[in-house]
């Protein structure tokens, strides 16, 4: 494989589909554009500030603070197809006000007051419980909100628990996490093209999960082998940011080389020994949290799976590369972003 791969670099610039084609690609179609991100912010801060006043009129847990969280406060979202969700997340930090109240019962009472905060306009259905999160969608824009509530317990830098159907807690921090990511993405790191190579992955995964049902890769989960690319590179090369078909296939080759049996571990803020003993398949630990790895709830098959997504993928590219004409390149690069990829 390391031999193909060389092979393969040695012939990147000649290929029909480069790293301007990709950019235009990823500006045109992949990128959100100003005018929806204006309107998810809109309806973002619409949200919170009614919300605001519905927790403070309900005294079971008290608000703290509501942050802008996820893929759109890390810039690193991704338009939505026609009859596709949006992805935007609000974290609501609240303490304990009632002492007598069950922590397990956090979700539900979030889920009533997000229910008055859009009193008769939405039906039950539209506000769905999910395993850390009240998911809101809105019918007229096809926006979903997540609001995710975190319990707070007085610590710095933001971190506080979330807390999960079953009532347990998990620590986060919305604003580690997203220091985490400016760090890598300044003009003296990566720059730009590090979150937009994080989109572009996003596309891949999107169309490959149309395709195939039951593959799994959540979206952290691509920004973290992403970081983790930056950090340490690949076969002896830096992560190739500014050429984003090279990026790609050092990402895609990563995944089907290690078959991501590696664990990864990130020391921005904990040692590394600090992480929990695991057998999981999958070991990659949240960048704030040395207790959760970010998919321990991937099975062996779900691995392989996305292991062979990712070969696939690669031996597309490395066709791609030599096609013979303009038309096949495209083609090629058509499958793994679909049809909204035109191509030069």
């Amino acid at each position: 494989m390391s031999i193909f791969m060389e092979e393969r670099h040695d012939m990147a610039g000649e290929s029909y589909v480069n790293h301007e084609i990709l950019a235009a690609f990823a500006r045109d179609r992949v990128n959100v554009p100003k005018e929806e991100a204006k309107d998810r912010r809109r309806q973002v801060n619409h949200l919170r500030e009614r919300l605001e006043g519905y927790i403070a009129a309900h005294p079971d847990f008290n608000l703290v603070k509501l942050r802008a969280s996820g893929s759109t406060a890390k810039h690193t979202a991704i338009r939505r197809r026609k009859g596709e969700g949006s992805d935007a997340d609000v974290a609501a930090y609240v303490r304990v006000a009632d002492p007598d109240v069950d922590e397990a019962s956090l979700l539900e009472w979030l889920q009533e007051r997000c229910i008055e905060v859009y009193g008769k306009t939405k039906v039950a259905d539209d506000f769905v419980i999910s395993h850390h999160a009240v998911g809101i969608t809105l019918r007229g824009s096809g926006l979903k909100i997540d609001v995710v509530p975190v319990l707070y317990t007085g610590e710095p830098d933001d971190k506080g628990y979330l807390v999960t159907r079953q009532g347990t807690r998990v620590l986060t921090s919305v604003t580690l996490h997203l220091k985490f990511i400016e760090k890598r993405k300044k003009p003296d790191a990566a720059g730009p093209g590090y979150t937009e190579l994080i989109r572009l992955l996003k596309a891949w995964i999107r169309e490959s999960k149309r395709i195939d049902g039951d593959l799994r890769c959540k979206s952290f989960l691509l920004e973290l082998l992403v970081a983790h690319l930056w950090e340490t590179g690949w076969n002896g090369e830096p992560l190739q940011v500014n050429d984003y078909p090279r990026a790609i296939e050092q990402v895609l080759s990563y995944i089907a080389m290690t078959g991501l049996k590696t664990p990864i571990v990130f020391t921005d803020y904990y040692a590394a020994d600090a992480v929990s003993e695991s057998w999981e398949p999958i070991q990659v630990w949240d960048p704030v949290n040395p207790g959760n790895n970010v998919a321990s709830t991937y099975t062996e098959r779900d691995r392989q799976r996305l292991v062979e997504h990712a070969n696939t993928a690669l031996e597309t590219i490395a066709w791609a590369a030599g096609a013979p004409t303009k038309g096949e390149a495209n083609s090629a690069w058509r499958e793994l972003f679909g049809p909204a990829f035109q191509g030069a």
